[in-house]
């Protein structure tokens, strides 16, 4: 494997929140304890809650509320209903959550139509029951797959709460357990050393130059991004690619075709390398949070440019139409067939 010579810009800023709430029950919790060390380090302040529930965190509008939650880490325990496992097709057999909420600012947010309320990162004090919970779903004959990047991304917040290395090292003793997590963030040198055992497959989010540099704020350029995953192939891990969300924009064609040549600059073809591939969509839900928290964005949310689909409760989709979505999987498999001849794709939706 080589690095690319590109030059990255100078580094990623870690994300330092402005307050820090944390609840009784988190508070009890030894992990807990953990991550408000952590954030001690750091001179933030904490305002220890009286209750387990977390208020006053409303601005006088709904821009003002966006920005007083994505300053705000509350370190509270996951609730009882987290331990009910559900599967996450195509990504993994199961999810399950270290945390909730996101610090970057990407203005397609997916948590903008899966999560409800306000987009408080919420990082879990509970982590030991979390993890303990999961042998319960482990198949002794068989390989199982759990999904941990769902509701955050795990390395964002890694410097504050610890809980990505806590998973790691938990999986590293597991015999047919394999965790699997996606980031825009390139802080892996705390990962580098760890018990991993090749259980954990590590892959960094990556898209088009116009898509990441003007709608993924907060984040690590994508040339970060892929020198991270560098960094974990040579410590042993796993790893892969998502691309996502893709995108129809104006030449769409020769932007891809840029980032193949951008990451097959920085990875060796002969990488053992995966590809998750997931085009664009929205809900009408979403649509009406990220217009609230992107007003002047120049994301496409435009329905009737796009085919419906519907869920089954009920609940529509909207994504690209049947030509252009033929015409972006037919681009982006040849790409990655001509340029990754031994990688696997995983999955395109």
């Amino acid at each position: 494997m080589v690095i690319s010579s590109t030059s990255p810009r100078s580094k990623t800023k870690l994300w330092l929140p402005k307050q820090v709430l944390v609840t009784p029950a988190a508070e009890a919790e030894a992990w807990g304890q953990q991550i408000i060390e952590r954030v001690n380090s750091f001179g933030i302040p904490i305002k220890k809650l009286t209750q387990n529930r977390i208020t006053g965190l409303r601005g006088k509008n709904e821009r003002s509320t966006y920005a007083i939650a994505k300053n705000t880490l509350a370190i509270v325990n996951a609730p009882p209903s987290q331990l009910k496992l559900t599967p996450i097709p195509p990504s993994a057999d199961w999810q399950f959550h270290l945390a909730q909420g996101c610090p970057a600012h990407c203005q397609y947010c997916y948590l903008a139509g899966s999560l409800s309320g306000i987009p408080v990162v919420k990082a879990y004090g509970n982590l030991p029951q979390i993890l303990a919970n999961l042998s319960n779903y482990e198949q002794k004959d068989q390989n199982t797959t759990y999904e941990v990047s769902c509701y955050t991304d795990p390395l964002g917040i890694e410097h504050l709460t610890g809980s990505l290395a806590e998973c790691i090292r938990y999986f590293g003793t597991r015999d047919t357990a394999y965790l699997r997590w996606v980031s825009k963030f390139d802080f892996v040198d705390q990962l580098l050393d760890l018990p991993h055992n090749g259980h954990t497959h590590c892959r960094v989010s990556v898209n088009a130059d116009p898509v990441s540099h003007a709608m993924e704020g907060g984040t690590a350029t994508v040339t970060q991004r892929l020198q991270a995953i560098h960094k974990l192939a040579l410590s042993g891990y796993p790893i892969g690619i998502v691309l996502a969300p893709i995108m129809a924009i104006a030449d769409w064609q020769q932007h891809y075709a840029n980032l193949f040549d951008q990451i097959a600059q920085t990875l060796d073809l002969e990488c053992n390398l995966t590809f998750e591939l997931i085009t664009h969509r929205f809900t009408p839900k979403s649509k009406e949070v990220l217009q609230t928290w992107y007003p002047n964005s120049k994301l496409d949310l435009e329905e009737e440019y796009r085919s419906h689909k519907r869920n089954k409760f009920g609940g529509i989709k909207y994504v690209y139409q049947k030509d252009t979505m033929e015409q972006l999987q037919d681009f982006i498999q040849t790409q990655i067939k001509t340029k990754f001849p031994q990688a696997k794709i995983l999955y395109w939706t």
